[in-house]
């Protein structure tokens, strides 16, 4: 059963930046896929990153594009979501997920979570 904790969340201002961490109990091999995921109240749980665990290649949101970035470091079996430039449209709960089957975006698919991480952008 793998494990999964959010860490880093906060309440930021318009603009700034935050950094979230993600730990896993258990090896995270090359063939699986770890993404974060938002949820805001009355929404869908949404996409937001994503990574291939064995080749590093990344996958974004449209909306967050050019101002967020997923890493991961594989020796500790973390990822990591640098959000830059926040808005006011990226409140939400952060949550991420392990995929064991590879790349996917969608939510109900994913069987591992963490227990989400509160994002607060005020203006």
């Amino acid at each position: 059963q793998v494990h999964l904790v959010e860490s880093g969340g906060g309440l930021v201002q318009t603009g700034n930046s935050l950094r979230l961490s993600c730990a896993s109990s258990t090896r995270i091999y090359s063939s699986h896929f770890m993404a974060w995921f938002r949820q805001s109240p009355g929404k869908e749980r949404e996409f937001v990153a994503g990574i291939r665990w064995g080749t590093g290649k990344t996958y974004y949101a449209d909306s967050v594009k050019g101002r967020f970035t997923i890493s991961r470091v594989q020796a500790d079996n973390t990822v990591d979501l640098q959000m830059n430039s926040l808005k006011s449209d990226d409140t939400a709960v952060y949550y991420c997920a392990l995929n064991q089957n590879g790349l996917e975006t969608t939510a109900r698919m994913y069987r591992s979570w963490g227990q989400g991480t509160q994002v607060t952008v005020s203006s």
